[in-house]
């Protein structure tokens, strides 16, 4: 071998030898100046950080009464690294486990897929929920079990059985809440339903830190640096409802047995004063451990106890509806107050197309026939706008035009109340139309959605908005049901005006014929001494028996309250619908029910409707 094959060789063997060397030395510098893993894990020896957790907010009604609060409860906690030579089957025993739940939890905390947070060096939550007077037993005999500890919790306890729907409940976090929010790890609480979900942020505060040193052997020596780096819980905000907690047991009561919701709003904020939803539940046990066994419970029953169908039902909305088409109709000026159409003939009568009618005088013009809930009216004051080819040069744009105005008015799309679940109810377009119909529509296809029928749905929330909006001559606030926090300021979402299309002038026509209606027509069972009652029934066709339904307001001048009525399978609109929402009005403005009303509201209280072979 040549001197000169020889040294090329030697010099490619050491060029392997440095590069060798240098990609160690750039992983060392990685692994010790850029990666946190080794930290991480060098803190998890030398550190144990113990999360101080914060009382949840309380929640309160308009009035001050307390809603909910907070119990104590606590955790109980495993370190694996120091959990050693316990005696299990003693430590079951102390606890009130079996050894196969033992067993099952500890796998279950040591899968990373569904506790993407665990570390051997780390307390881990291994039971949760334990009440004060269950952990009192348990506390004397934890010293005897080497990597188990507790941390101090709350558990949320409710001062009422009602306002289940609005208050919601907490329950422990999933993947997802923990993916989404950095500030969640396993184990904790979050809003689940309702106020609970919807205001979680400002309920669950910040929690607090302690920093505690551990030796070699991994046991606690103290805080680390007397405290210095510790961190004090922040307490959550506490809430105040716009609720009526009176009002909404009333409310309550009078749904029992039934299907359907009642909402009643301030017009002058859109704060909701009640929010009934039937059948319901006791907020009180969905809460603790027996927390999954009773959702599981509600989840399958075929009422739907979870569904709050004062913002998810989405029912047709019935004759409540016919306010809109007199207020577009005269802002189009497809009609003026002084317009009467052909004797009404109990019912619209044309081309070969009957929607029927009660029987009234006629013909008659607008108040009176708000006053008495004229089918025809209503029938024609939709065909003479989407036939009119002067104003609207298609079908397609009267439709549109239509639309506009009930989205103004709050109608097919949510309105934001600030409640999670909120359904948007359904307004038809043309496009609906034009994709159903390849072969063409005219007025006559759809003049059913005239009177609140064919496909347009709307939920109880957004029929009792438009009773406040009537109220308020052209305006509503975004309806919603927390009237302040504690140390903030409620979101402007809530405090501004939203106008409709109409003008203000028009709107009194639509108070009038709702006055008329309760001073001689559909609603005279809503008619209360002393107070100026507006009201409009509804009764909307089902499949099955018709859905009962009335919205109203008062006082006609100044209203205080506005309300509306939904049972399912009610029948006619003065059956229940409009006697319900005038002991609901009455309950709000004089405070009380007069014996006689109450009376009437046990009545209805034990009234249960009944449907097919059970009992709704």
């Amino acid at each position: 071998m040549s001197a000169n094959s020889f040294q090329n060789r030697k010099f490619v063997v050491g060029t392997i030898i440095v590069g060798i060397v240098l990609v160690f030395l750039l992983r060392l510098a990685s692994l010790q100046l850029l990666s946190e893993d080794f930290k991480k894990t060098a803190d998890s020896n030398a550190f144990r950080k113990e999360i101080i957790y914060p009382s949840r907010g309380l929640i309160f009604d308009r009035n001050d009464s307390l809603m909910v609060y907070n119990e104590p409860s606590y955790n109980i906690l495993i370190t694996m690294n120091e959990q050693i030579g316990i005696d299990t089957l003693d430590f079951c025993r102390a606890i009130g486990i079996t050894k196969d739940f033992y067993i099952e939890r500890c796998a279950e905390i040591k899968d990373r897929s569904k506790n993407p947070g665990y570390s051997r060096y780390t307390p881990q939550l291994f039971l949760a929920h334990i009440p004060q007077d269950e952990f009192s037993l348990l506390q004397e005999k934890l010293f005897r079990f080497p990597g188990f500890s507790a941390e101090k919790r709350s558990i949320r306890r409710y001062a009422t059985h009602v306002a289940a729907h609005v208050l919601g409940d907490i329950g422990e976090v999933g993947p997802n809440d923990i993916e989404e929010d950095p500030y969640y790890q396993g184990g904790d609480l979050i809003g689940k339903l309702g106020i609970e979900r919807s205001y979680e942020q400002q309920l669950r505060g910040e929690k607090g830190l302690r920093i505690l040193l551990r030796d070699v052997h991994g046991r606690t020596k103290g805080r680390y640096q007397n405290g210095a780096y510790d961190k004090q819980p922040v307490p959550g905000r506490n809430l105040t409802l716009s609720i009526d907690l009176e009002l909404q047991e009333l409310a309550e009561r009078l749904l029992e047995g039934k299907l359907g919701a009642i909402v009643a709003i301030e017009p002058s904020t859109g704060e909701i004063l009640c929010m009934a939803s039937s059948p319901t539940y006791d907020p009180g046990k969905m809460t603790g451990r027996e927390r999954s066994t009773m959702h599981h419970i509600l989840s399958t029953d075929h009422r739907k106890p979870l569904l709050n169908r004062a913002i998810m039902g989405m029912y047709p909305p019935g004759s409540t509806f016919k306010i809109t088409q007199a207020l577009l109709g005269l802002q189009e000026g497809i009609i003026d107050p002084n317009t009467s159409f052909f004797p009404c003939s109990h019912g619209f009568n044309y081309k070969g197309l009957h929607l029927g009618c009660h029987g009234h005088a006629s013909p008659i013009n607008l108040v009176p026939a708000i006053g008495t809930s004229c089918n025809a009216y209503f029938c024609w004051n939709l065909y003479k706008m989407f036939a009119n080819r002067k104003k609207y040069p298609t079908v397609q744009d009267a439709m549109t035009r239509w639309k506009d105005h009930l989205v103004r008015m709050g109608y097919g799309y949510k309105l934001g109340i600030d409640l999670p679940g909120e359904k948007r109810g359904m307004i038809p377009n043309a496009d609906y139309y034009d994709n159903a119909y390849r072969s063409g529509w005219n007025a006559l296809t759809v003049v059913s959605i005239s009177i609140g029928q064919g496909e347009v749905t709307a939920t109880p929330l957004q029929i009792a908005n438009l009773a406040a909006q009537v109220a308020n001559r052209g305006y509503y606030y975004i309806p919603h049901v927390v009237h302040k926090i504690q140390d903030a300021q409620i979101d402007t979402t809530y405090t501004r005006r939203h106008y409709t299309m109409v003008d203000e002038k028009w709107y009194n026509y639509a108070v009038a014929g709702m006055r008329r209606a309760v001073l001689g027509g559909t609603c005279k069972g809503a008619n209360l001494p002393g107070i100026e009652v507006c009201g409009k029934t509804g009764t909307a066709q089902n499949r099955g028996q018709d859905h009962s339904a009335f919205m109203g307001f008062a006082p006609m001048d100044n209203p205080k309250i506005a309300v509306a009525v939904y049972v399912e399978n009610g029948g006619f609109g003065a059956t229940y619908g409009v006697p319900l929402g005038a002991l609901i009005m009455e309950k709000y403005l004089n405070g009380r029910l007069s014996a006689a009303s109450e009376a009437r509201a046990r009545s209805f209280q034990n009234r249960h409707i009944y449907y097919g072979n059970y009992e709704r």
